[in-house]
């Protein structure tokens, strides 16, 4: 037990009334408690620990793109949240090659349970979640732990600011930072981030919503709940917090006096809250029907309002829009809830509306307002009006939806950046010192798509040293992990019975960045 450990204990007893009284958070901190499963084979390993829902949704791109330059490897994914282990659940419960886990708080005998548990080659953190007991355990183990998709509020700054050496040598013993943008990537050098292996990489979020005009299955569930997308115009609000639903149901009633057919379509963030929500539009004096049950209905003059209650269908309600609303904006939630994601609606070329509160979604919104491609409300009132007009203007609704949509796409490929960065340490991590390049001039050029080689720009990666050759014993899980036998000769090249391609072992043509990332000014 260290000093850490101790604050946490102190910690956990001090909030007993918190957790004992609230029983969500007895079942959180029960889980990250219990044994994980442990990882069976030796296959090269990655484990992504990514805090909630919108971040898991992110680590599905980036998954696919390492499964391509490396068939075989296996990832450990994590999460802190319900609604992120819910969606991780949804996405990978079937898929061998991941195992799922909550992420251990960072007492040092979960932190050391969990990792002898699934034996990671590679650590990769999304956002933040940068915790001392974890870093200094993978640090001892030799594992390296890449920050990706990092972002830094000034809140955050400052919260991590005041503790010193302690937040100095924990980035600092970071082996590689993505950053979104640059005054995050300045704020984690100020914490101790290495200059040398800093980079920004642009977000991930862009990454997580293709392109495209509608969703498979949105007819489907536009019949199953009585919406009729060609004939009546529906407004989705989407990611609502608390707070929002009143104003939404108290401005549908309003714009209903001029747009009689327009139909309301409120989806929370929280599943916890659907049931306050149902009962919310009751108290307004609208009928209800929740996605859940899909009861039928009758046409009367009241339109009835849907309550998307369900988890991982917001993309689908977002698909049948004609105006989309996306919450935890409007009303000021905190720093935590500044703002959810308006890139998946822009993707499909929908006219999106947001409230002043996105903070998490600083650099999304610079691009989205540089190109006067999004709307921007302060209060209801202003809410009220721009759904009117919208559903008045239609051709000004359309051109702002395919400048959101020409957004979205010209700022894909954090995801590829990142999985590059993260790709090399693992090809480090893995190969035997004594082994040779695999193919340098495909290396040449995967690492000039992630640094710009002009002059004055930063240099690749600088990645550490190699741990010694020499392998830990058998059964000697506290030193670095067995490495592997000398790579066959050609044409296969296979690592732990994971096959590299021989002629492009790093990225195929499509893991390549076309151009040159955000250039760093660090």
């Amino acid at each position: 037990m260290n000093l850490y450990d101790l604050a946490y204990l102190f910690a956990l007893i001090g909030s007993t009334p918190y957790w004992l009284l609230r029983p969500s958070a007895r079942r959180k901190v029960a889980a990250a408690l219990q044994d994980k499963p442990r990882r069976d084979g030796d296959a090269p390993t990655i484990m992504i620990h990514a805090v909630s829902l919108g971040e898991i949704n992110a680590t599905r791109t980036l998954i696919d793109k390492l499964r391509v330059v490396m068939p075989g490897i296996h990832f450990v994914v994590s999460s802190t949240t319900d609604t992120g282990l819910a969606r991780a659940t949804d996405l990978y419960a079937q898929q061998s090659d991941i195992t799922l886990i909550r992420y251990p708080l960072d007492f040092s005998w979960e932190v050391t349970r969990t990792l002898e548990a699934v034996r990671p080659d590679v650590v990769a953190l999304m956002e933040l979640e940068v915790w001392p007991n974890f870093m200094r355990i993978c640090s001892q183990r030799q594992i390296p732990v890449v920050l990706i998709n990092a972002r830094l509020t000034e809140t955050s700054f400052n919260r991590y600011r005041r503790l010193g050496p302690i937040t100095r040598k924990m980035f600092g013993r970071l082996t590689a930072v993505c950053a979104q943008e640059k005054s995050y990537a300045d704020r984690l050098l100020a914490l101790g981030a290495s200059p040398s292996r800093t980079r920004i990489t642009g977000t991930m979020k862009f990454d997580t919503s293709p392109v495209a005009t509608s969703i498979p299955g949105d007819l489907q569930l536009a019949s199953e709940v009585g919406l009729d997308p060609f004939n009546e115009p529906i407004w989705v609000c989407g990611s609502t917090g608390p707070g929002e639903e009143l104003i939404i149901l108290e401005r549908y009633r309003a714009i209903l006096g001029r747009f009689p057919r327009l139909r309301l379509v409120i989806v929370p963030r929280k599943p916890e809250r659907f049931d306050e929500v149902a009962g919310l539009i009751v108290q307004h004096r609208f009928y209800v029907i929740r996605r859940s049950r899909a009861a039928r209905f009758s046409a009367g003059p009241i339109p009835p309002v849907i309550l998307g209650d369900t988890v991982g269908e917001l993309k689908k309600f977002y698909s049948l829009a004609s105006i989309v609303f996306v919450g935890r904006s409007l009303v000021d939630l905190g720093q935590r809830q500044a703002g959810s994601d308006m890139i998946e609606p822009a993707a499909l070329g929908k006219p999106v509306i947001v409230g002043p509160h996105t903070g998490n979604f600083a650099e999304p919104m610079r691009c989205f307002k540089a190109a006067d491609a999004m709307l921007i409300v302060k209060d209801a009132a202003e809410l009220e009006q721009a759904v009117a007009v919208l559903l008045s203007t239609p051709q000004q609704a359309a051109d702002i939806g395919r400048r959101a949509q020409q957004v979205v796409r010209e700022n894909q490929g954090a995801t590829v950046r990142n999985g590059q960065i993260v790709y090399d340490i693992l090809i480090d991590r893995i190969l035997p010192p004594e082994a040779p390049s695999i193919n340098p001039q495909a290396e040449a050029i995967a690492t000039a798509a992630i640094a710009d080689e002009s002059p004055g720009a930063p240099s690749p990666i600088a990645l550490p040293a190699r741990p010694a050759a020499t392998p830990s014993a058998p059964g000697n899980d506290n030193g670095p992990l067995p490495r592997p036998s000398p790579i066959p000769p050609p044409p296969a090249r296979t690592l732990r019975g994971t096959t590299i391609a021989d002629d492009l072992p790093l990225p195929p043509p499509d893991f390549i960045v076309p151009h040159d990332p955000p250039k760093p000014n660090t």
